[in-house]
């Protein structure tokens, strides 16, 4: 792991005590979180903004999402050590790094290219060890299923039955469902061959999820 400065060390302990206050009670996901140098996932010019409670841009018109949504998210699918984990849309990496960092077994993808390489490349520097993929999120990956968990960090207008169908009976998938605007954190737990119990967990808003890998262009 990288060697990082007594003040971002600082600057994520206050985080995780706000974190805390907003009524994230999952201790496991804290102190994960607390392990990740959220800062060397964003520019470095911008350490203080990194342990701030807020979403931030990220190359290919992307975001790293907000501390909060990302321990909710991680809270709600309840992974534990050895758990396979299937994340669509790595993104900056930072959610894969938490993931990794609870002894989760993280399969992690992305349609946009630089983000796939620039993510795999701090990824695998930071020591984590998860398996990269450049495709469409739509598809999932039923050949490395079924999973105990899967998560989208992207805005879906509905859950495709592809993913759900990925799951492992009991398993958990997370995702924010809803229009451009706004959406609902919903999570599946899988009950049976074609049933899922649903739940709602409160309001976000994500960039939007989309089909294929994008073109140099980002589309």
């Amino acid at each position: 792991m990288i060697e990082e400065s007594f003040e971002a060390k600082g600057k994520r302990l206050k985080l995780i005590a706000e974190l805390r206050g907003k009524g994230i009670k999952d201790e496991a996901v804290l102190e994960a979180m607390n392990r990740v140098p959220r800062h060397l996932f964003m520019d470095p010019a911008f350490l203080n903004h990194a342990y701030q409670d807020k979403a931030f841009p990220i190359a290919a018109n992307q975001t790293i999402s907000q501390p909060y949504t990302v321990a909710v998210q991680t809270s709600l699918l309840k992974a534990g050590k050895r758990n396979k984990v299937l994340e669509i849309g790595t993104g900056s990496g930072y959610q894969a790094a938490v993931l990794s960092e609870m002894g989760v077994k993280v399969y992690t993808i992305e349609r946009q290219r630089e983000l796939f390489q620039k993510s795999q490349a701090l990824l695998t520097s930071l020591g984590y060890k998860c398996h990269f993929f450049l495709g469409d999120g739509y598809e999932g990956k039923p050949q490395y299923g079924p999973y105990d968990g899967i998560i989208i960090t992207a805005a879906a207008d509905e859950v495709p039955d592809v993913l759900l169908r990925q799951l492992k009976p009991g398993g958990r998938l997370v995702a924010p469902v809803g229009d451009p605007d706004s959406q609902t954190m919903m999570l599946y737990v899988r009950k049976g061959e074609d049933e899922y119990e649903k739940t709602t967990h409160g309001n976000f808003v994500f960039v939007p999820m989309l089909h294929g890998i994008a073109n140099n262009n980002g589309k």
